[in-house]
């Protein structure tokens, strides 16, 4: 078992290598997933460095197991791993195949699923069972709200109690509706608003009531 200091001091000297993709690595990826499927990217670029550091912030370093949907390519892992977090602690969601194939090429300690978020089942999928926080990445914005409903049961039902979801959204308001929170028994907070992404983005969390 890794203590946090020694995996962090670790992860410092692996990182440049090992997890970094280039700049022109990172958008050519993005680019093709895009022009795959629009809908399921939502954005015209890959998430900043101040995106990811945001909606990682309550994630501490000594957290159990984090599940992340839609990964895309890699930046909010990135960024867990820079604040300590353990690969082998990772469970990385990701819709699309040439996605979910650098992530495991980047990441080969992480559980990677390349499953649909709104289909994932504790049943079906043993790496959910004990997940301690989640962060997502997906275009909520773009999903239906039966769509918020399954994904969001999806993802309590796999949280430990006092387990959160963080997650950002490019829109002036909370994407899912009160109507669907009150459903899920859950609460939605704005945590932060981060004027230096492109484009600007507010990330939020999401709670048990």
């Amino acid at each position: 078992m890794h203590s946090s200091s020694s995996y962090k001091t670790a992860a410092r000297h692996k990182h440049p290598s090992q997890w970094r993709m280039t700049w022109l690595q990172e958008r050519k990826q993005f680019v093709k997933a895009l022009l795959s499927n629009p809908a399921a990217i939502g954005a015209v670029s890959p998430s900043g460095a101040a995106l990811a550091a945001a909606i990682t912030a309550a994630v501490p370093p000594m957290a159990g197991k984090v599940l992340e949907l839609g990964c895309g390519t890699g930046v909010f892992t990135r960024e867990l791993l820079r604040k300590g977090v353990h690969p082998s602690r990772l469970v990385l969601v990701e819709q699309d195949s040439g996605m979910s194939s650098s992530l495991r090429t980047q990441f080969p300690e992480a559980a990677v699923l390349q499953v649909s978020a709104q289909d994932l089942s504790r049943h079906l999928h043993p790496e959910l069972d004990g997940i301690d926080a989640t962060i997502c990445g997906l275009p909520l914005r773009n999903m239906s709200g039966v769509h918020h409903h399954q994904l969001l049961t999806a993802v309590f039902e796999a949280m430990r109690p006092g387990g959160a979801m963080h997650f950002f959204t490019y829109g002036v308001r909370c994407p899912i509706s009160r109507s669907v929170l009150d459903a899920c028994g859950l609460s939605a907070r704005r945590e932060r608003f981060v004027p230096l992404n492109l484009p600007p983005a507010s990330v939020y969390r999401l709670t048990r009531q």
